[in-house]
Order: C-alpha cells, then structure tokens, then sequence
C-alpha cells in the first residue's frame, strides 16, 4: 500500500466513491465529519501499528548508530506521515487514539538515539502538537524533552528547547500554578544534580532561560542556578558563573550624560508615534479587509510603543536585581565557592569569574569573609593581568561590617605598589581611585598623613592623576573635613563630620523624607506670613490714625488683651506733643538755615547721657518685652525724653524729627510682626499639622514627599552641572551613598581607569592619521595633476573677465572683428566639392 494514497478497496468498503484522497485531503474531511469516517482512522491507524512493527523489526536487525538505521526510507517516511496524522485528528477522535501519545512518547524513549534525524524530528513535531493540544501533560514528557537535546542533533535540540519554554511561558502567562510549576522545577533540579553532564547543561540553560524571561523568577530558581557552581563539571560551573555575572547591570546613572544617551536610544530605535489619523482609518475608513491589516498594523505599533517604553523604564529605574540577592544561605556560598577558587586548577579567565562572584556576594549580603583579602594581596601588582578587574573585586568586597585591621594590609599595599613617584601614570591613577573607592566604603583606614601625602598629587601635570586626587579631596570634603589641610576643605556642608565608628549603626527614628515635608511646611508659612505682612502694609498706609494704638499694643505684654486708659492717654498725649514740637522745628529751620549748623555743636557726651537715660526709662515703661518691641519702646522714650530737655529745643528739633520718622517703621513693623504671628496661631491651632503627636502621615503626604526628594534630586542635577542661576544658593552638589546604594552598586572597572590614555595600536594610529584626509584624492605626480583638466575657466573666460581701460577694450573690439573677416575670406577659399582621391 503506497504511503500518500488510500486503497481503492477501503475507500468502497466504506460505501464511498473511489476516488484517490491523499493523507492530507483524508485530514481536512475528517476535521469536518469525525464520525463519517471512522473507518478510514481504523485503517490508517493499523497501518502506523504495521510500519511501526516494521520498523522495530529492521532496526533489531541492524546496528544501532547515532547517524540512523541502515533500513528503508521508504517505511521511516510512511512512519513519519502516519504518526504526524494521527496527531492532527487526535483531537477528534480522543476514545480511539487514548492510547497513541503514551505509545508515540514510548518509542521516542527507546529508540529516539537510532532513529533517523528526519524521523525523529517528525515524531518529535507529532508529540509537541498533542501538548499543546492537551492530549499530554507536560509534566510527563518534561524529562523525554531534555533527553531529546542531548543527542547531539541540532535542529532537534532548538525544536525540543522552544517547545519547553515556550509552554511553560504560556501556561504561567494569565495566571501562576504553583503545583504545577513546582512539580517542573523539581524535574528540571534532579536533572541539574546528575553528574551527567549534557543533561545538567541543558536543564541550567532552560532554567536560566525562563528565570531571565521572568517566568520563574522566585528563590527556588534563583538558589538552584546558584548551586550549579558547585557542579563537579567545570563547563556547568563556568556556565553558571558566566550567567551570574552578565545578569547584572552597571549602573552609569551619576556620570552619564542624559542628553547623550537619550540621543543613542533615539539612534538605536526609533520612537514609533501613532496619530489619531492612523487610528480613525484602521476603524472608520476603507472596507473590512484595509480595516483588518490597518488595526493589525496599529496593534503592532502599540505593541512596539509599549516594549520601548518598558526598555525605556528598565534602563532608567535604579532597581538592581541579581539571583544571587536570594540566596539562603549566602555565608555558606561565599565559604564554599571560596575554598573551591583557593583549590581549583582551572584557568586565570575562570579564577577571575570565581573571585568576582566571592566579591559580589560578600558586598551584596555584608558579609564577613577575612581570609578573602589576603587571598587578593598575592595580585595586586601594577604588571598583572586585569589588574583593575581584581581591584574591582576587591572594592566590592568591602563594607562598614568588616574590621578594618583585616583590610589595613591590602589597603596599605594597594598604596604601596601603585602610589608612589616612580611609578607608571596610570597606574598612579588607578591606585588613588580605588584608595577613593574604598574610603568611600571603610572610611575608617584612612589617616591623616596618608592622606596629605595623596592630596599634593592634585599638583600633577596628568590630568588623570589630578583628577583622581581631587576627587579624593572632594569626597573628604563630606566625610571628615577637618582631617584635610584648611586650604583644601573649602567650604563643605558639615565641618563637624567625622565617620562612624566600627560597628555604629544609625537607627532612623522617623519616616525617611519627613524633613523635606516639615521644611515645606515651613517655607509655605513663611510664604503666608510675607503676604499677609503685605496686606496689612497696604491697610496701614491707607489708615493715618493708628499710631497711638500701635504705641499702646508695643508697649503692653503680649499675654494681657487690655491695657489701662491712662496709658492710653499718656501715650497719645506724649504723641501729640511730639507733633507740636516736630511741626515748630520745622518752621524754625525753614525761617533760618542756622540751626542746621548748631546741630553739629552737639556734644556727643550729651547724647549719651541722653541715650541712658532714654534706656531707663524705656525699661520702667514696657517691662519684659520681645526686642523688637523693647526696641520700639526705645525710640518712644527718647521723644519723649526730647520734650523734657530745656535749653537748646531748636537743635533738637531736627533730630526730634528724624527719630520721629524712624518711629513710624518702627510701628508699622510691629504690628505688623504681632499681627502676623497671631494670625499664624490660629492656622495652627485650626488646622493642626500632619506631623502632630501621633505621628501618623496620610497617602498624600507621602505623595508629597515623593514629589519633594524629586524636586531635590533634579536641584543636585542642576547644581552638578551649572545650570541654576548664579543667585540661587546651593550645597555641595556630592552626597555620600548610604552602605546599602554601595552593597547594591557594581564597581565599574572602566571608571578605575578614568582620564588614562590608553596606548593605540598601528591600525588605531594610522586611522587617527587618516581621520581628515577623506576628501583628498590618490597620490599622483605633478605633471599628471596639471595635464588633468579640472573643468576650470578658459583664457578667453578669464580675459573677458579681467578690468581693462577703454582705449584697450575698443583696441581688442577691431582686432576682433579684423580676425573675423580674415576667416571668413578664407574660408570662401576652400574647395567645397567631393574629394578627387579616396
């Protein structure tokens, strides 16, 4: 029986036309009418039982090779058609073929390794289309999957790979079943624990593949990609060690530029914009099939939109994420991974991976490690390799928790060997940036001579050098002023700063941000009080007769309402009488200019006598007052005292005045002053504060906190870079980062090397050397130069273009034209003819 056709006998026995259905064209009917054709699955069926026997039979009789049977390709391919069928009407007839995954799934366990590569592939197609039709669960070919990678056949491997992942996405992608995820890990851990190598390679690679995807992104993942370091195949570990490291992402949010990088991801992808056209055509115009392919193109364009703006919001969050973050037990991590770098005979690349991790964990969790920093003291070297990776590492691995008499010696060597006058530039460079990046973390290890001695080199003619000193300088500046030279502190935010000392811990005793919205609440109160001061300016200037009233409330105690009517009277007599005299020195002087120059007779003697007594009397009148009444009830008694003086009244007259005008800001100023502060008491008490006795802060105060560290951030960006005007004053644009932004930040060991050139090779120099020469032709000779015709002016362009006299133009004018007759004439001449020879 052929393969692609169906016998004429079974096609009649069915009571049907014997026409020739293909398998493809059986399919299709049997989609439609399942029960119509019963039969021809009873046949179709025993056919794939027939071949499969076959097949069995010839490959018992063969050798078994990875390369495939030596059998008849013939029934592999009848095989492979009929397995591939029966999965696609499976669905329609699931009582008859209950028992043909579970067979299918039981011939690839057994033979999958002999098998043909084109009939495996076949068989494996047929198996993933009952998955994902339900007919299998996934939990049972889970193992035969991983199984099927291993065999070395390529296109088979990213076809069982896909499959895996993508299922297990797409069942986890509306809703998490725990059971049923839990039940999958477990597979896939017990496979990553056999010493079988191929089998634990390719269960870490669908782990670490559905951890980044974030499908399975809790601690029991996170831990079993951890412990793969400890596989005894170096290929897992270095696989494992290789993943933990590019996971993590260098963090450039302080030096970067905003502006250049914004440019490179308009660069790298361009932003997709949806008009509102776009969106009313794929709606409203056109018929229903433009319609269709306009709405699939606008989904698509949201969905671009979208992912750029979930990229967009990845790169710029500060959120740091590493597996290594949930490890259980990471002391033990450290200590283990630790002993196996200090006893492995692997390569350098690989010790170097195994240190980063050591170093990342021991930063990321605080942990203590003190045999770790004199393991790094036999590298540090200016000459070896990957000199500022190890440093990197090493800067990582401290943290305020580790005692500093343990990292004193890596510390001083670290000085020691890079630091000094005959040593190379960069390294000089590298050396005070990581003595910068460690300081920053152990401020502790650094003294006062150390110090003076790192600080001269900001004097260096290197521009590397210079700035890495002074960025040491700067960043003591913030953490202990005072052990800097006082030239050198400038003019820092807390000169009383000093570093904690070991083991001192800040416990944070309020709500973190809450300054910022008590300060907040401050301004605005004093933004209040400014424009009430305002308004009642305006109401003073317009009233003219409150000046004996104001006089009464600046001279009685602020916490009696009501004052006596004799002080009432006394003050507004004495007001009156301040007038009279006032308003007689001005006539005075305006009669004569003299008395201008007797005031200059005064002694200053008696003014003084005059201010005491003055004083004393101010004292008995206004008793226990603020200054600034104490102040106005000064200026009142020295009128006053004024009237009593006999003698010289002309000479006083003008001082009486001035002191007279001074009295009417004094007034204003505080009624204005008491009338503000009362105003402000009664806001308080009706409104009371959000920070009151029981210190419970609501949603909108904490969104307003949030807005207010925003605000402070961007005002330090500005300030970093000189854009806020030069009116505005700011701190120190640099703050310290508290041990968990350090714990969290990666050292970047590019930055360990900022500002040093790097030497170019051949290819680089010559490219530089080529940089401004794209337009320049190839090398020829002179001559060849000047016989090329360059497409320039011609002689007789040139002279019709040079400035000549008129008697030299009318010259060349009838030269000209005689040349032109002695052509014509011999031309006229010439014979016109045909030519009498050939």
């Amino acid at each position: 029986m052929s393969s692609a056709r169906l016998s004429l006998e079974a096609l009649s026995a069915s009571g049907r036309s014997s026409e020739k259905l293909s398998l493809a064209a059986l399919q299709s009917k049997m989609k439609c009418d399942p029960e119509g054709y019963a039969t021809e699955l009873g046949l179709v069926r025993s056919q794939f039982e027939s071949s499969l026997e076959l097949f069995e039979q010839q490959a018992a009789l063969s050798f078994a090779s990875i390369s495939g049977v030596a059998a008849d390709p013939a029934v592999a391919k009848d095989l492979g058609d009929r397995a591939s069928f029966l999965a696609h009407v499976a669905p329609f007839y699931p009582k008859q073929l209950a028992e043909f995954p579970a067979r299918l799934a039981e011939f690839l366990r057994s033979s999958a390794r002999s098998l043909p590569s084109g009939l495996r592939c076949t068989v494996t197609q047929a198996l993933i289309l009952l998955v994902n039709r339900k007919m299998v669960d996934i939990r049972d070919t889970l193992a035969l999957f991983v199984e099927l990678q291993t065999l070395g056949d390529r296109a088979l491997r990213k076809l069982a790979f896909s499959h895996v992942v993508h299922s297990i996405r797409k069942m986890n992608q509306k809703h998490k079943n725990e059971a049923t995820n839990r039940s999958l890990q477990n597979v896939l851990f017990s496979l990553l624990q056999q010493e079988e190598e191929t089998k634990a390679k390719q269960s870490l690679i669908m782990l670490c593949e559905l951890h980044r995807r974030k499908v399975w992104f809790d601690d029991r993942t996170a831990n079993a990609i951890c412990t793969a370091c400890f596989h005894p195949a170096s290929r897992i570990m270095i696989a494992t060690l290789s993943f933990l490291l590019d996971y993590e992402k260098i963090e450039d949010d302080s030096d970067s530029d905003a502006s250049s990088s914004d440019d490179e991801l308009s660069h790298q992808s361009p932003h997709v914009i949806v008009s509102k056209e776009a969106a009313y055509k794929a709606h409203h115009k056109g018929t229903s099939a433009s319609k269709k392919k306009e709405k699939a193109k606008l989904q698509r364009a949201m969905r671009s939109m979208k992912r750029q703006q979930r990229l967009s919001s990845e790169k710029s969050s500060s959120n740091y994420y590493s597996p290594l973050n949930h490890l259980k037990d990471a002391q033990g991590f450290a200590e283990k991974l630790f002993s196996r770098l200090q006893t492995c005979n692997e390569r350098f690349e690989v010790k170097m991976m195994m240190l980063k991790v050591v170093a990342r964990t021991v930063g990321l969790h605080h942990l203590i490690l003190l045999n770790f920093y004199p393991f790094l003291q036999k590298y540090v070297q200016p000459h070896q390799r990957d000199v500022t990776t190890l440093l990197a590492a090493a800067v990582q691995a401290c943290h305020n928790m580790v005692p500093p008499d343990a990292v004193e010696p890596l510390f001083k060597q670290i000085v020691n060997q890079f630091v000094h006058d005959r040593s190379r530039p960069e390294a000089i460079a590298v050396g005070i940036n990581v003595v910068r990046e460690i300081c920053l973390r152990m401020p502790l290890l650094m003294n006062e001579d150390l110090l003076q001695d790192l600080v001269l080199y900001k004097k260096s003619h290197e521009k590397a050098i210079s700035a890495a000193a002074r960025s040491l300088i700067s960043l003591f500046r913030e953490l202990c002023p005072s052990m800097l030279v006082k030239k050198d502190r400038g003019r820092p935010s807390d000169p009383t700063a000093r570093p904690k000392a070991y083991g001192e811990v800040s416990v944070a005793s309020d709500v973190p941000g809450v300054e910022l919205l008590q300060n907040s609440d401050d301004d605005e109160d004093d933004d209040n009080v400014g424009s009430d001061e305002e308004d009642i300016d305006t109401e003073d200037s317009d009233d003219g007769g409150s000046v004996g009233i104001d006089i009464s409330v600046s001279c009685g105690s602020d916490d009696d309402n009501a004052t006596s009517d004799d002080e009432e009277t006394h003050a507004s007599a004495d007001d009156n009488e301040c007038d009279d005299e006032s308003l007689e020195g001005d006539s005075e002087h305006e009669e004569d200019n003299s008395s201008a120059e007797d005031l200059d007779e005064v002694s200053s003697d008696e003014l003084d006598d005059e201010d005491e007594h003055d004083d004393e009397d101010a004292k008995a009148d206004c008793g226990d007052d603020n200054e600034e009444v104490h102040d106005e009830g000064n200026a009142v008694s020295k009128t006053n005292s004024g009237e009593e003086k006999t003698g010289s009244r002309v000479k006083f007259s003008e001082t009486r005045k001035r002191k007279f005008s001074d009295l009417d800001g004094q007034i204003n100023a505080a009624e204005t002053s008491l009338r503000a502060l009362k105003k402000l008491a009664e806001t308080k008490l009706s409104q009371p504060s959000s920070d009151s006795a029981d210190g419970i802060l609501s949603n909108e105060d904490f969104r307003r906190i949030k807005q207010l560290k925003a605000k402070k951030e961007a005002k330090a960006a500005l300030t970093k870079h000189g854009l806020l005007g030069k009116g505005v004053e700011t701190k120190s644009p640099f703050k310290v980062p508290s041990s968990d932004q350090l714990s969290f930040k990666r050292v970047d060991p590019a930055k360990l090397e900022a500002h040093v050139k790097q030497k170019l090779s051949k290819e680089e120099r010559l490219a530089l050397v080529k940089a401004g020469r794209e337009e320049r032709g190839k090398y020829q000779a002179r001559a060849a130069i000047k016989q090329k015709k360059t497409g320039g002016s011609s002689n007789k362009q040139k002279e019709h273009r040079k400035v000549m006299p008129m008697a030299a133009k009318r010259a060349k004018v009838q030269r000209s034209r005689q040349d032109k007759k002695k052509k014509q004439g011999r031309l006229g001449k010439q014979f016109r003819g045909k030519k009498a020879w050939k």
